[in-house]
């Protein structure tokens, strides 16, 4: 009776938990194969709607009346799933992937349709790359597409950089590599004017800390809140404090709703000075400091830190997912930028 005590007491929780993982696992395994074998079934299709539609003389009209043809025949057995929009779909997946062995098992063909919507080779790539690397949902590559993550990053990296990276041919070396500017808050549902205070913009990070932390970028674990720094009898609170394990090196974030000013740039220069002589240890990076603020003079930046600063970055947020015009806007400002800075 004892015996049975014990193993009711002490070890069931254990074996029900690892039974459970096992159904789990075999639950996501089933789901992925389903999802694979969904998208090998929209490519067949859509490579045999290409072979047959290149045998009519007018293709374009052939094509037009083979499609309405399959899905008039298709639709009434199967669903909405053959309409001929999808069927379009399918014409364009076997067209945009026509080598059955360069498809993701990882992906599944709501991720698919996104990324056939993109025109530029090395942009689908990078986006295909990076949702099997980051494991990224549906959700989560659409989000990363609307706010333009692809040309935010090559705002202060070159494409092939960028493509190295989501291609594991080489680790980030740099913070630029990996933080961006702007950066995209849209997740957060706060207003669009700046009528709110710093605790708030914090609070609402924390609450959606996972989309936050997809924001930030590759690598980023979270570490502190309000952290709390004793220099000799002066308390000070650093707000935010991440760990990146591709930089080896802890991530300060400070908070401002107002333009950024120099007072703003040397209370973080505090903070990051703190981490490098009193957290960070003999083998690490040293720390990087992001200062988040609504606005940014790039000349007074410059002008308040030393000329081979790496280490203390300014990004400008936003709480909207940006237009691909204002995007441009701040692609052309950076190269201005760049280039005043060469001369």
């Amino acid at each position: 009776m004892e015996d049975n005590r014990s193993l009711s007491n002490g070890n069931i929780k254990e074996f029900v938990d690892e039974i459970r993982g096992i159904i789990d696992q075999a639950r996501n395994h089933a789901a992925r194969s389903i999802d694979n074998t969904r998208v090998l079934m929209y490519w067949n299709i859509g490579k045999r709607i290409f072979e047959k539609e290149q045998q009519g003389k007018d293709r374009a009209d052939y094509g037009s009346f083979l499609l309405r043809t399959l899905s008039k025949n298709l639709a009434p057995a199967y669903g909405s799933g053959f309409s001929v929009r999808q069927l379009e779909m399918c014409r364009q997946f076997y067209r945009t992937y026509p080598i059955a062995n360069t498809l993701c098992s990882q992906l599944n063909w709501s991720q698919y349709k996104l990324l056939i919507a993109i025109l530029d080779k090395d942009k689908r790539e990078y986006y295909q790359l990076e949702a099997v690397n980051e494991g990224w949902s549906k959700r989560q590559l659409e989000r990363q597409i609307n706010s333009m993550l692809y040309e935010r990053l090559l705002m202060s990296n070159d494409k092939e950089s960028v493509l190295a990276v989501a291609r594991k041919e080489r680790t980030p070396e740099s913070p630029l590599e990996i933080i961006k500017d702007p950066m995209v808050l849209e997740f957060l549902g706060l207003e669009k004017n700046p009528a709110y205070y710093e605790k708030d913009l914090e609070g609402a990070l924390i609450s959606h800390i996972a989309d936050f932390l997809l924001e930030l970028g590759k690598g980023f674990s979270f570490v502190a809140r309000q952290k709390r720094l004793l220099i000799e009898d002066d308390e000070y609170f650093a707000d935010l404090v991440f760990y990146n394990r591709l930089l080896r090196s802890f991530v300060v974030v400070e908070l401002k709703t107002h333009k950024l000013t120099h007072q703003d740039l040397g209370q973080l220069q505090l903070y990051v000075n703190y981490y490098d002589r009193y957290e960070k240890q003999p083998d690490e990076n040293p720390t990087i400091g992001i200062l988040l603020c609504t606005d940014k003079n790039d000349t007074a930046v410059r002008l308040s830190l030393p000329e081979n600063n790496k280490t203390i970055l300014a990004s400008k947020y936003q709480l909207y997912l940006p237009t691909s015009d204002q995007l441009i806007e701040q692609i052309n400002k950076v190269k201005r930028l760049a280039d005043n800075q060469e001369k």
